[in-house]
Order: C-alpha cells, then sequence, then structure tokens
C-alpha cells in the first residue's frame, strides 16, 4: 500500500517507483478510503454549515489528497474529445499542458453534478453523506482498476502500460473481484437500493474503454483518471436519486 498512497495521494509517503505502485494496482479501491475520509469529515460540517458549502469543502478536500492528478485527467480528456481528427492528434492534445473549452465543460460535467449529488445527501443526512462519499471513492478506484484491467493501451510509452501489465500478469482476479465488491460495505447501511450503485463501477470503465478506443486507440493515465472522477459522480447521483 505504500507505493501506491505514495503515488496516489498526496501523504508524505516515501517515494515509490511506478513499477512498485504497478504491483500494488489491485488493491487501489482501498486507497479510496485514505483520500475520502477528509471529505467524509467535513460533510459532517454541515451540521454547522449549509449543505452546499460543506458539499463543496468535501469534494475540494478528496480532489486535493489525490494530488488533484485525476481533475486534470478530466482537463485533458474533455480537451481531447472536443478535437476533431485522428487518434494521434486527439492524444498529442492530452499531453498538451493548455486547458480550453472542452476541459472546463468536462469539469462543470463531472463535478457540478458530484456536489449538486451531495449538498440533497447533506440535507437529508451528514452521516449519510458521509459514508455515501466515501463509498463514491472507493468506487472510483474501482473504475480505475477495471479499466486497467480490461483497457487496451493507447501507446507503448503510456504511464498506464505498467499496471495494465501487472494486472495481466498477476493479481488480475483479486483485483476484479476487489474492485467489485470494495464500495459495499459503504453502500449497505444507506438502504436497500443503494448497493446497486455497485454496478457504477463495471459500466463506467466499459464506457470509458469503448470511447477511448474510439477517440484515442486504447487508454492512456488520464483516461484511467477521468474514468474514476466520472464513476464518483455516477455514484453519489445514483445514490441521492435512490434515497
Amino acid at each position: 500500500m505504500k507505493a501506491l498512497l505514495s503515488f496516489f495521494t498526496v501523504l508524505p509517503v516515501r517515494g515509490a517507483s511506478l513499477e512498485q505502485a504497478a504491483r500494488e494496482v489491485y488493491l487501489l479501491p482501498l486507497v479510496g478510503i485514505v483520500t475520502g475520509l477528509p471529505g467524509a469529515v467535513l460533510l459532517l460540517s454541515a451540521l454547522f454549515v449549509p449543505p452546499g458549502v460543506a458539499s463543496t469543502l468535501a469534494l475540494g478536500a478528496v480532489l486535493v489528497a489525490a494530488g488533484l492528478h485525476h481533475a486534470d485527467g478530466v482537463l485533458d480528456v474533455g480537451d481531447a474529445l472536443m478535437v476533431q481528427g485522428t487518434p494521434e492528434r486527439r492524444r498529442a492534445v492530452l499531453e498538451d499542458t493548455r486547458v480550453g473549452a472542452g476541459g472546463i465543460g468536462a469539469l462543470f460535467l463531472v463535478y457540478g453534478p458530484t456536489v449538486a449529488a451531495l449538498a440533497a445527501l447533506c440535507a437529508a443526512s451528514p452521516c449519510r453523506a458521509a459514508l455515501a462519499l466515501l463509498a463514491g471513492e472507493v468506487a472510483a478506484r474501482s473504475a480505475m482498476v477495471l479499466t486497467l484491467a480490461y483497457g487496451k493501451p493507447a501507446e507503448a510509452g503510456s504511464s498506464s502500460v505498467p499496471f495494465v501489465r501487472a494486472l495481466s500478469e498477476s493479481r488480475h482476479t483479486t483485483g476484479v473481484a476487489l474492485a467489485l465488491l470494495a464500495p459495499l460495505p459503504f453502500l449497505f447501511p444507506l438502504g436497500v437500493l443503494t448497493p446497486l450503485a455497485v454496478l457504477a463501477a463495471p459500466l463506467v470503465a466499459l464506457v470509458s474503454i469503448r470511447i477511448a478506443q474510439a477517440a484515442f486507440d486504447g487508454i492512456g493515465g488520464d483516461v484511467v483518471g477521468a474514468t474514476g472522477e466520472a464513476c464518483r459522480a455516477v455514484v453519489l447521483v445514483a445514490i441521492s436519486a435512490m434515497m
């Protein structure tokens, strides 16, 4: 877990190589508990401040806990999907540091519904909102693992290659099983229907893999990160609709 925490969070854990993190990637859903805890605590402040404020701060906390790496993926993928042309041209946009309207629009489409769903959950019960956020964080990492397990890297030099290789060579079954089951402990206390939100991770991963294959000829680090962010939004919106 140390390598994953070093690579996927801002915790002051001793630096680890990409290869070390790749060997542990099957445990990635558990990192969602770590990144989700600051946001879950902040959601409890909805007892004292408006739900919208608490929800915005909570989402900000989980994004910062992850180093904003996956938010950067949302920006890059949003810009690249708006480009007309070949997969090679779109992949070039993924690597461009400039931000366009597509990236800003993607941020709005992913994080707007997330904050709105959290605010609705907070207004009903800050404690349940905290559990829902933890479920969303774990499911987000589950979707990332599933994308890596079944996606094909677009380029040989992609940062996703070591993770894809590690999952294909070993721990594939363990990683997939953990990805599918890890969100459930946080979903069961929320109601009879909310465990259905566990379907979000495989569904979002499937859609992401297909879009990435059509647009970029495969997945990459930005696609994997954006998949996780989209999955969190889907989970929270689904839970808010069920409660």
